[in-house]
């Protein structure tokens, strides 16, 4: 009889979990920040200093591809394939070591192109098997270096404590969504999801939304 009840009792799904406000960036947080980086790389750049230049190429890469943190931090120089109509940056081991091609727009090719460039010119290896992101002594950062990092990125642009790292993810893959015309298999595609219905909590994201512009639809 024991067994029989257990037997009954409904499985939890894997992916009941939800994607709250507090976990991804507003169109209007994100120009915030992207002011704020670009603004500390334009002061960093007339005085040499790498870190900053660094970081802000680590949010926009979080905000162009999406990549999770371990996958960012596993980037060489060789995996920002720049080349004009087929621009993508290859992440050789994903999730259940799964390698995967995300599709980047023209603009962020030309940034990608501008940072190697800078690289190059600071002395800095862009060899194939040379590391993307690095310390001021040119090694592989951890991550929580990472971490640290886009935490000071978002108190110079005066933004909630609160946002992660992995925002940068929850960020891309919810206006990639809705730039795409809600297209949850592009979004699967892009973000590297096993499962598409990984990829459907940013449908219930904007479905939510959805309901909250209803409700103040005509209100005086």
């Amino acid at each position: 009889m024991k067994n029989e009840l257990l037997a009954k009792k409904p499985k939890k799904s894997r992916f009941a979990w939800t994607l709250s406000e507090k976990k991804y960036l507003k169109l209007s947080d994100i120009n915030k920040l992207r002011r704020a980086c670009k603004k500390v790389r334009y002061l960093a750049l007339g005085h040499d200093k790498s870190v900053a230049i660094r970081d802000w190429f680590m949010i926009e890469i979080g905000l162009n591809t999406g990549l999770r943190v371990e996958e960012m931090r596993e980037l060489k120089c060789s995996d920002l394939n720049i080349q004009k109509g087929q621009a993508s940056v290859s992440v050789r081991k994903g999730k259940g070591n799964k390698p995967r091609n995300v599709k980047i727009s023209e603009s962020f090719r030309h940034r990608c192109k501008r940072f190697l460039e800078w690289k190059k010119r600071r002395g800095q290896s862009i060899e194939s098997d040379s590391r993307l992101l690095t310390s001021n002594k040119g090694t592989q950062l951890s991550k929580r270096a990472l971490q640290k990092a886009f935490k000071k990125c978002i108190k110079k642009a005066g933004l909630p404590e609160h946002y992660s790292i992995h925002a940068l993810r929850h960020t891309y893959g919810t206006h990639l969504y809705i730039a795409s015309n809600h297209n949850l298999r592009l979004v699967q595609e892009q973000l590297g999801h096993s499962s598409v219905r990984v990829t459907e909590v940013y449908a219930s994201l904007v479905d939510s939304d959805v309901k909250h512009a209803l409700k103040k639809l005509y209100v005086t």
